[in-house]
């Protein structure tokens, strides 16, 4: 058998038994998917009014202000979900699996690949759920052709991808279960300082260039235009340029620590 052929198989192999475990252990994947659908209940139902005021909507219609959070809660969904890819990663880290794996006659890589492509499928589950609740609130996207949704579909496929390689590196790293939770934290932090509920041209001027060129603001403007419509602008090009980046980044770290981790 080819490497390819091992490294395919052995991958689908450890595939299999992530998802496996998150059937089995369900409770981790939908704490985190709660944060953003509380969150999006919040800022519709308590905050709405007002809110849309801010954005155009006008009087007590939310259906402006839903059409702008769901797009940034949709990403921040994906933040949220990733968590737990540390978490995973770093038990199977401390509890001794990976050490039977590195004894066995298995692709070294596929223990991480693995657990990298089972966060992508889950990630995109969780973002079908919380569009499905902002369906249900009232969102829709009727500007948006096909090629529109494939590429809203791909961006959000690439964004998980970076995220999830960023949060196996974080795993890696983290001594225990609760620390990797913890190191992960800014992938759910991070939309909350972003143009995820509230346009960036509201926040402080000192504060606007952080909000705008951090990794989630340009993933949400370019998902929030190829729903709605809106000017994508330098943020399409500057989303992959950010997905792309943190895709390598994660790869090597990931990678690099996963192969001299002793434990």
């Amino acid at each position: 058998m080819s490497s390819v052929s091992l490294a395919v198989r052995d991958s689908s192999t450890m595939l299999r038994r992530n998802l496996l475990h998150a059937r089995r252990y369900p409770s981790l994947t939908l704490n985190l998917l709660l944060t953003p659908i509380m969150l999006l209940l919040l800022f519709v139902y308590v905050f709405g009014d007002t809110m849309s005021a801010g954005i155009g909507g006008g009087g007590p219609d939310r259906s402006a202000y839903i059409a702008y959070i769901v797009p940034g809660l949709l990403l921040m969904t994906i933040g949220s979900t990733v968590v737990g890819t540390a978490v995973s990663v770093s038990n199977d880290m401390t509890e001794g699996i990976v050490a039977r794996f590195r004894t066995m006659a298995i692709h070294r890589g596929s223990v991480i690949v693995g657990h990298v492509i089972g966060s992508v499928l889950q990630s995109i589950i969780s973002v079908v759920l919380v569009g499905a609740v902002g369906v249900a609130i009232g969102f829709r996207s009727t500007d948006a052709t096909v090629l529109d949704w494939l590429a809203a579909l791909g961006l959000l496929v690439l964004f998980a991808t970076a995220l999830t390689w960023i949060a196996v590196g974080m795993g890696l790293i983290s001594p225990n279960a609760e620390a990797a939770s913890n190191n992960a934290t800014p992938l759910i932090l991070l939309p909350l300082l972003s143009s995820a509920f509230v346009p960036l041209d509201t926040m402080p001027g000192w504060f606007q260039p952080i909000a705008e060129y951090q990794p989630f603001t340009p993933a949400i403007e370019t998902l929030r235009g190829l729903l709605l419509g809106t000017d994508i602008g330098h943020n399409g090009w500057l989303a992959v340029v950010w997905c792309v980046a943190l895709t390598v980044l994660g790869y090597f770290w990931s990678t690099s620590k996963f192969n001299q981790d002793p434990r």
